[in-house]
């Protein structure tokens, strides 16, 4: 039937509806039968839209129709009381926000007659009305190519956008938008179209609707004209969606956006936000602007506490007695006395044992007493244990003892790693732990001398002292150059490189980096200084450390040696010296090109993964993802295509670990590599999986874990039970315990993999449970290199785990120790003194672009502090007696008294 479509809407409702309603319009029109009316369409839509019109209306439309026909007539005096009545019309309608306000629908078929009339007026005030009226209808077109909302709108320019309503000034931001890009591609003027948004900005941050006024200027490419609009009131907003947004934008629009942010907030001396930009901006001199433009002695030491978390190494002078305690801050002196304050409040100072953590008498009674069978290796074990789950106490049952110590319990390089966990235990303690492991450096065993070495190191990380105790006693040349004890020679460079990490120490730097080309050294020592010197100058881009590594590998005389498995270290080094540049790192990929070598590709690889980490770059992950589809034939270059896979899926965590979404859409992914994937793509999948998720224990990741620890191919196990601590490292979570006991029961007899078990019961209890290895600090906003330095260090040795950390090599576990910090929130006044205060501790909410002041946390508990703060939690002060001079309340943050506060109120 042709009329169907004509049929009125009230005709297929059914016989429920009042008759006389259907019956009144039948009167007036004789087509109620269906029929259309031949004489052409007008006619017709007029039947369609006065058929179920109220009374009013009706009225309405009469009058629309009326005005209409005014701007039709000859006579010009009608145009313009005739154009007022309509706008008025437009503007004072109330119909629901759901359905076109009913003057623009009455309007719409005289849209025609409208723009026709428009096209025969002379050039005119009234023209320019008209063009208004336009403009306001051409919103109810959404084809593709008529932009005429903007199009009428430029030729009626008006400061008075806004008296149209905020959903017209949306749409006309739609087409501003379309429209630019067209005319960029014709390369034609886009001056009008920035003139009319910048009138816009400001209706949309009046209207708390910045996202759309940071979304119009982002797509205009002008958006480092924003900070000439943002006020007192719209800033903070403004800024948190910028920033925000920066993880789902391109290179360079990222770090556009961060720049225009830092602008902001220094405008308005949001100094300790802007700092944080900064820092994300990767710009030491832009950091050293912002420290040295704070003249206020207290926020001074609050931006310290963040720069010295982040290992970022300004000099400052110590004159005053606050320089002495900014200097303090900035080189972390107190954080042992902290960290050790939070253990008492928590009543934790009590050192653990072994047994305590692994609860043999819950395994199975069958085989309790089997699990000893080489008491060397369960003891290595336990020295792991112990010096995970005290560190940082600077006490135990074990190593600090009067009795006869562990280390003489283990045997061989078992020695070096259970000495060095001195330095775990003595962690940021430098002047106890020197004396401590002073006895140690003397003895005749060199392991047991290795390990002091080490100890050394690892005591210093993180922590600087004027008198650089540490490259006095790694940097003796009778150690560092002695190539009969290549051992001793490995801890000291690994030292130097866990105590300096981060900050770009010239003199450490002089010592290793002759030893990355000397070709006389094994190549293990030399991959362990391109290591530490990577770990020392961790995204600098050092063009000196990345010459002297990349002549390494062009060398023909090492040509052989590139085999080696150390020398994937050297191709870690020069990743870590490119950590987060992006793009600048494509010069080292070109020439890489011109190796030789089946080590050039991986080391391209993870040169990249590197530059792109935490970014969320979905191209780069691509990429990467292509990698892992290759089929690697059985040829020479078999072992470097392996890692080229390998290093793709690590990279592929490494990139996504820093967003939300990226990081479900990659854990999807790893499930389909684990179905399909070669086995040194099975193998890396665990740990890649860890590094998404460090010290955050999701049951989906873990459960996930558990599965593939009895996995048939005992390397994709063994490396899954380590990635099971790495993901629950420092949060003592009770069901990943209790896998981690069933699968101590499990491998009771497999060496190796009861081994790695204990390694991570010890990493899930690390600091009794007050510790984390996640990068991520500052409400997540902030990746500290260092401590992904650290995680990847380690995940590179387990990718060959049984060549590596359950073979003999088992101290590069300790590269974990950049990446350890306490998770604690410590209050302080102004003079540094510790200050207890209440706070609310709940799970964070994402505010981005929520209307009004919403709430930042959800499901609060009020505790008093020091408190400690889990993976994704957030504190606030529960009132408002003290000021933060910190954005976020995490780490150190000192307080000040609030002028305005009257006690009882």
């Amino acid at each position: 039937m042709a009329g169907d479509s004509d049929l009125p809407k009230s005709a297929d409702k059914g016989k429920g509806k009042a008759v006389d309603a259907v019956k009144k319009p039948e009167e007036l029109k004789k087509d109620k039968d269906g029929q259309p009316i031949p004489n052409g369409k007008k006619d017709d839509d007029n039947n369609e839209s006065t058929e179920e019109l109220s009374e009013e209306d009706q009225q309405l439309k009469i009058e629309l129709d009326m005005l209409v026909e005014r701007l039709t007539e000859s006579d010009a005096s009608l145009y313009k009381p005739a154009l007022e009545a309509m706008k008025n019309f437009i503007k004072t309608s109330t119909s629901s926000m759901t359905a076109v306000p009913k003057p623009l629908k009455f309007l719409r078929p005289h849209y025609e007659t409208l723009t026709r009339r428009y096209e025969e007026w002379p050039a005119g005030d009234d023209k320019v009305s008209l063009a208004d009226v336009l403009s306001v209808i051409g919103m109810t077109f959404s084809d593709e190519d008529r932009q005429d909302t903007l199009k009428y709108r430029l030729l009626a320019p008006t400061e008075d956008i806004g008296s149209w309503g905020h959903e017209y000034v949306r749409h006309l931001a739609l087409e501003i938008g379309e429209v630019y890009s067209k005319r960029v591609a014709n390369e034609e003027s886009v001056d009008d179209l920035h003139k009319l948004a910048f009138t816009l900005v400001p209706l949309f941050l009046k209207n708390n609707a910045e996202a759309d006024a940071v979304d119009l200027l982002s797509e205009l490419e002008v958006i480092q004209e924003l900070i000439n609009y943002v006020d007192e009131n719209t800033y903070s907003r403004v800024c948190l969606y910028m920033v925000s947004m920066v993880n789902l934008l391109t290179y360079p629009d990222n770090d556009n956006f961060l720049k225009v942010a830092h602008s902001i907030y220094k405008k308005y001396n949001q100094w300790t936000q802007a700092m944080v930009v900064a820092i994300r901006l990767n710009s030491l001199d832009l950091i050293q602007e912002d420290f040295n433009t704070v003249t206020d002695p207290a926020l001074k030491k609050q931006l310290a506490f963040l720069l010295a978390r982040q290992r970022i190494p300004l000099e400052h002078g110590q004159d005053t007695e606050d320089d002495q305690q900014i200097y303090e801050c900035l080189c972390n002196l107190k954080l042992s006395e902290h960290f050790k304050a939070l253990g008492k409040e928590l009543n934790i100072l009590e050192p653990k044992t072994t047994e305590d953590i692994y609860k043999s008498h819950l395994e199975s009674s069958r085989v309790a007493g089997m699990t000893n069978f080489d008491s060397a290796r369960h003891n290595l074990a336990a020295g792991f244990v112990n010096a995970f789950v005290n560190a940082g106490f600077g006490n135990d049952k074990m190593m600090l003892v009067d009795k006869e110590p562990w280390v003489w319990k283990t045997k061989e390089e078992g020695m070096t790693s259970t000495v060095a966990s001195l330095g775990t235990l003595l962690l940021w303690d430098v002047e106890n732990g020197l004396d401590t492991v002073d006895k140690y450096t003397y003895v005749d065993e060199d392991q047991i001398r290795a390990g002091a070495l080490l100890a050394i190191g690892i005591m210093n990380s993180g922590v600087r002292l004027d008198s650089d105790p540490a490259l006095a006693l790694l940097s003796d040349p009778a150690t560092i150059t002695n190539k009969d004890k290549p051992l001793n020679q490995t801890t000291s460079i690994m030292g130097l490189g866990l105590a300096y990490a981060g900050t770009q120490k010239q003199e450490v730097l002089d010592i290793l980096q002759p030893m990355i080309g000397d070709a006389s050294y094994s190549m293990q020592v030399s991959a362990m200084a391109a290591l530490a010197c990577g770990f020392v100058a961790v995204g600098t881009g050092d063009p000196e450390i990345s010459e002297a590594i990349i002549n390494t590998l062009l060398d023909d005389e090492r040509k052989e040696k590139l085999n080696d498995k150390w020398a994937r270290f050297l191709a870690l080094g020069l990743g870590l010296l490119f950590f987060g540049r992006q793009e600048e790192v494509d010069v080292i990929q070109e020439t890489l090109q011109a190796v030789e070598h089946p080590m050039a590709k991986p080391t391209g690889v993870l040169v990249e993964i590197c530059a792109w980490a935490g970014t969320g770059a979905v191209l780069k992950i691509q990429e990467l993802l292509h990698i892992c589809n290759d089929h690697v034939e059985d040829t020479d270059e078999k072992k470097g295509d392996e890692l080229l896979q390998s290093y793709a899926v690590l990279g592929i965590g490494l990139i996504a670990m820093g967003e939300d979404i990226g990081q479900d859409m990659v854990l999807r992914q790893f499930g389909h590599l684990m179905h399909y994937g070669e086995p040194n793509i099975r193998r890396a999948v665990p740990l890649a999986m860890a590094l998404v998720s460090p010290s955050n224990p999701q049951m989906k990741v873990y459960d996930t874990l558990s599965r593939y620890s009895h996995d048939n191919d005992n390397e994709v196990a063994i490396n899954a039970i380590f990635a099971m601590g790495i993901v629950g490292a420092g949060t003592n979570n009770a069901r990943l315990a209790q896998l981690l006991r069933q699968l101590a029961s499990y491998y009771h007899r497999d060496q190796e993999s009861l081994f790695m078990v204990r390694i991570a019961q010890g990493l899930l209890h690390m600091g009794k449970g007050t510790m984390s290895v996640s990068p991520f600090h500052t409400d997540r906003q902030v990746l500290s290199r260092v401590a992904t330095a650290g995680l990847l260090a380690t995940l590179v040795a387990m990718i060959d785990a049984k060549q590596f950390i359950t073979a003999k090599s088992h101290y590069l576990l300790y590269f974990l120790v950049t990446a350890m910090q306490p998770r604690f929130l410590v209050t302080l006044d102004e003079e540094l003194k510790p200050l207890t205060v209440n706070v609310r501790v709940g799970q964070a909410v994402d505010v981005v672009g929520q209307a009004g002041r919403p709430k930042t946390i959800t499901g609060w508990q009020t505790q008093s502090t020091p408190v400690l703060l889990a993976y994704g939690e957030r504190a606030e002060l529960e009132d408002e007696q003290y000021i933060s001079l910190s954005s976020t309340l995490e780490g150190l943050v000192i307080l000040r008294k609030n002028p305005d506060w009257e006690d009882g109120k």
